[in-house]
């Protein structure tokens, strides 16, 4: 098995950048290692693992279709709930009140939204992966670099399965997840960014007219290095 480390987790600087936002210097953050915990690691266990809630999500509408949407969906949200669980518990977002709240709230709501999927999924739901987040919930400055690169991520991941949900309820039950998270989006960003707004447009809370959806391929190569097993 080939481990990761952060320019192959984060080839196109996402996170990085997001980590520059709020004052974590670039070079101390790949010495660091943000992402690049122990266990990381790339090839295809995450993709077996996955298999059936990635694979065979097609562009063509059908109610076993929709099963494997809702499967990824909660692969998803069990990434997050994870994330902020441990992000608690090891008080990630140091002194920082704001972050505190923050991640008190939407720990709550992540580990709700798997309960909701599980329960939609019943016995076809997909058995919760082990995950290692490294420092990103251990490091107050990657920890809400690292949040916001996984909100950002959540939002495109819903939007970009929207067009092939063929079943009324489904749609807008995922509907309902999708703004609760691109508030959870806002929120971190508004948390993050610089006080003097001396920013980049892409660092503020409502950084687009319109927002991007991402294919499921996208997503998960994204969510890839967190998965231990």
């Amino acid at each position: 098995m080939n481990h990761l480390n952060l320019e192959s987790i984060d080839s196109d600087g996402a996170v990085r950048d997001a980590a520059e936002a709020v004052g974590l210097d670039r070079s101390d953050f790949l010495k660091k290692g943000a992402l690049a915990g122990g266990g990381l690691v790339a090839g295809g266990a995450f993709f077996s693992l996955l298999g059936p809630a990635e694979a065979a999500i097609s562009r063509r509408k059908s109610k076993r279709n929709d099963v494997k949407i809702l499967n990824f969906a909660l692969t998803l949200e069990f990434l997050e709930a994870e994330f902020y669980r441990l992000a608690l518990a090891n008080n990630a977002s140091g002194a920082n009140a704001r972050l505190q709240k923050f991640t008190e709230i939407v720990a709550d709501h992540e580990a709700k939204h798997v309960k909701f999927l599980r329960g939609a999924l019943k016995s076809k739901a997909v058995k919760k992966p082990s995950f290692d987040f490294g420092a990103a919930v251990t490091d107050p400055a990657m920890y809400a670099a690292t949040a916001q690169v996984l909100e950002d991520t959540g939002v495109s991941a819903y939007l970009g399965q929207a067009a092939n949900i063929l079943q009324g309820p489904i749609l807008t039950a995922a509907g309902t997840i999708l703004t609760v998270e691109a508030r959870h989006a806002a929120w971190i960003r508004n948390i993050n960014v610089p006080a003097d707004l001396t920013t980049d447009t892409s660092d503020l809370p409502s950084p687009r007219t319109f927002e991007l959806p991402a294919s499921e391929r996208t997503v998960l190569r994204k969510a890839r290095p967190f998965i231990k097993s």
